[in-house]
């Protein structure tokens, strides 16, 4: 995994909040999806520092362009991933509403990121998220019969 300097990781982290924040609900767990990002570029114990840098940097910047200029000059690899921790923010409230796909088509245009590798992270998450709950409802049966 590549390591990025601490400004790039509050950059990019900004805007992973960003997409926690646009169906105006930021919760523990999004915010817990995006210190695992930060942990996972960054190999210091600044997360909760960085978060908090990233949290004003998107409260006081009304522009994708300036957090997407970080990403866009990065590899397909690099996108891929930045693109998946996107999608499973996104996704861990269980439900995707029209500005937060609007948003991800918005993102990957200005990173030069294909619209298909973007739904095929999408249903991979879903798949998994899927699987996870499938396994969990499947062991409540089990319980329930003994």
């Amino acid at each position: 995994m590549k390591i990025l300097d601490q400004q790039n990781i509050t950059g990019v982290a900004a805007l992973l909040i960003h997409a926690a924040k646009i169906d105006e609900q930021y919760s523990d767990d999004e915010r817990s999806l995006i210190k695992e990002f930060i942990n996972s570029y960054l190999k210091n114990d600044e997360s909760e520092n960085i978060l908090k840098d990233a949290e004003d940097l998107e409260k006081n910047s009304n522009q994708l362009l300036s957090f997407t200029n970080i990403i866009k000059k990065e590899t397909n690899d690099f996108k891929s991933d930045i693109i998946r921790h996107l999608w499973k923010i996104i996704i861990s409230d269980k439900s995707v509403d029209q500005y937060e796909s609007n948003l991800m088509r918005r993102i990957c245009g200005l990173i030069y990121f294909p619209d298909k590798m973007s739904a095929e992270i999408k249903l991979q998450i879903l798949n998994k998220k899927w699987l996870i709950l499938l396994k969990m409802n499947v062991l409540n049966v089990n319980l329930l019969i003994v």
